[in-house]
This record gives C-alpha cells, sequence and structure tokens, in this order.
C-alpha cells in the first residue's frame, strides 16, 4: 500500500486502480471493472444501471440485497423486490418464469433478476450450474446481477472458474474484502458501457475516490495470492459445523451443507449464546433473530478452531437440542 502508484481515480488517472479493474475483468471474462468501497455500493450501483423506477427484481429473500442492506434498493432505485424462496441458496427458473409472466396481470414488469454466489444466509452455499443454467434461460432479455462477494469461495469449492460462473451474468460483483482479506474494496464488472455508466452513478453515490491506489494494491495481492487459499477456510467452517451439529441436533444444520466458509444455524437465544461466546474468546453473529453465523477466515488457524469447538461442546443448553 506504501508504494502504491496513485492518483485521481475520480479521473481516471489512479494506476494502481486501473490495474485492479483490468485483472478482476479478465479474471471473471468481463470487458470492464469498477472498483468501489463496498460490496453494498456495488450492487446498488448495478440496481442504479439495470433497473428503472416501479419495477421488480427478483431475488431469494434471503438474500443480501433484500436482507441486510436496509431498504437501499428501494431507496437508491425506485424499485420493489419479488422475494422468493432460497432455502437452498438458490432461485428457482420456474418463480423466475412466474414473475415475469405476472407482468401481464397488473403486477410489476421484472427489471432484474439478482442471485446471490456463493449464497450467505444458506451456509455460503455455492450454486448448481445446472440451476444456474435454467435460470439464465428463464430470465430472457432481463438482466441478471450476480452478487458474488464470495464468488471466489465458489470457485474454490466446485471447481468452477468464475468466469464460468458469471459468463451469464450482465453484471458481477465480488468482495476484496472477505476471504481475500485485503482490507476494503469490492469490484464490479459488465459490459463497457454498462461500467462507464455504474462509473458515472458511483460518482452520484459519492464513491469518486483521490489517490486510490492506496486501497486497491492490496486488492491486487488478494486476487493474486488469496484465491488458493480458501480450501483452509472450507476445512476449518466444516470442523467447526460438525461442533455445531454435535451440540445442538436439531439446529437444522447439516454439516455436509457447508461447502465454503460460512456456518449458519437456529437458535432460540442468539444473544446469550453470543456474549457466552464472546466471553470465552469466540466472535460471532446473529444474521435473524433465531440465526446465529460462525465465518472463517485467513486470520482463524486450526487452533482457532479448536478453541471455537470446545467453546461450542460446552455451550449453555437450550430447546433445540
Amino acid at each position: 500500500m506504501a508504494e502504491a502508484e496513485v492518483g485521481d481515480d475520480d479521473y481516471g488517472e489512479d494506476r494502481t486502480v486501473r490495474r485492479l479493474e483490468e485483472a478482476f475483468a479478465e479474471r471473471v471474462g468481463k470487458p470492464a471493472a469498477l472498483f468501489v468501497v463496498s460490496g453494498v455500493m456495488a450492487n446498488q450501483i448495478a440496481f442504479r444501471v439495470l433497473t428503472r423506477p416501479g419495477t421488480a427484481v427478483v431475488a431469494g429473500r434471503r438474500q443480501h440485497v433484500v436482507a441486510y442492506e436496509y431498504g437501499a434498493a428501494a431507496m437508491n432505485s425506485g424499485i420493489q423486490f419479488l422475494a422468493v424462496d432460497d432455502r437452498d441458496g438458490m432461485v428457482q427458473a420456474a418463480d423466475v418464469l412466474w414473475a415475469r409472466q405476472a407482468a401481464a396481470h397488473h403486477q410489476p414488469a421484472v427489471s432484474l433478476v439478482s442471485i446471490e454466489n456463493t449464497h450467505m444466509a444458506a451456509c455460503g452455499a455455492p450454486w448448481d450450474t445446472e440451476a444456474l443454467g435454467a435460470l439464465l434461460s428463464a430470465a430472457g432479455p432481463v438482466p441478471v446481477h450476480m452478487d458474488g462477494a464470495r464468488l471466489f469461495h465458489a470457485e474454490a469449492a466446485t471447481g468452477v472458474a468464475a468466469s464460468e460462473w458469471a459468463a451469464g451474468a450482465t453484471t458481477v460483483m465480488c468482495c476484496l474484502s472477505k476471504g481475500l482479506c485485503a482490507p476494503v474494496g469490492s469490484l464490479l464488472a459488465g459490459g463497457a458501457d454498462l461500467i462507464d455508466e455504474a462509473r458515472l452513478a458511483r460518482k452520484r453515490l459519492g464513491g469518486g475516490m483521490r489517490q486510490a491506489g492506496v486501497l486497491a494494491a492490496p486488492g491486487l495481492v488478494a486476487l493474486r495470492d488469496m484465491v488458493a487459499r480458501l480450501p483452509e477456510d472450507h476445512a476449518r467452517a466444516s470442523r467447526l459445523a460438525e461442533a455445531v451439529a454435535s451440540r445442538w441436533p436439531r439446529c437444522g444444520l447439516d454439516p455436509a451443507s457447508v461447502r465454503t466458509n460460512i456456518v449458519t444455524f437456529a437458535h432460540p437465544d442468539p444473544g446469550k449464546l453470543l456474549a457466552y461466546l464472546e466471553h470465552h474468546g469466540v466472535l460471532a453473529h446473529a444474521i435473524a433473530p433465531d440465526t446465529v453465523r460462525f465465518v472463517t477466515h485467513h486470520d482463524v488457524d486450526d487452533d482457532g478452531i479448536e478453541h471455537a469447538a470446545a467453546t461450542v461442546a460446552r455451550a449453555p443448553g437450550n430447546g433445540t437440542q
């Protein structure tokens, strides 16, 4: 970061940012990319350039864009979600077809289909390639945005390259600040004209940056060095999932469903459990009033996982045992 070549990115003068954008665009097989400060900003910019006010976006009801962005899409783009079942992390093609057909029955026209790969709330589940192909066919002329905050986790878990996952999507987003370990930043990729529009939308949202190369430099390291180590996080999450399922057999967690770096499970009192875990040196989070999440990453080693598993094994009892 200290050695990064910098310039005014608002004027396209930061060479390190340009290198990062080019590297990501090549990695996901798109003509162009845009560096932004967060995954939420990338998603919101995609909605701004791909949707129209008064239209609907088909998305899973537990997707990040629906549940964890504080209603930003309605405020920023004037859209409403047609939120469908996504218990397994995927949106069904039949639901997309139904939504498109419903426009002939006084329901909002569908301007976008949004999917999440991997799906955070579904234990970081990667998509199935056949299901993705069916969804793309069902979308027809409607653009598809892929919230790929953890896209490279999907690549690591399935062996399917990020470019193949993103091939049918109109736009694709990825975070550098999660498993890829950069301190800040996300990227949005798509067609050149769309990214030109996205750059203007970023400016309107206050996202123009000066000397941003200091942030882009670790992003280059992330793409170059950090993807190959993601299976380590996946193995540690699997170990933790086994501990959770052993402690709370009725919490709804099947350890086999944990293929990447996220473990989510039901608990009737997350606040009490999280306080207990933190008291014993384990940090976790609640993503819903009855759902707890563990995430593995570069800073959690094998010893840390064993400590977390032992702490879970001693956790107080509750009604989901």
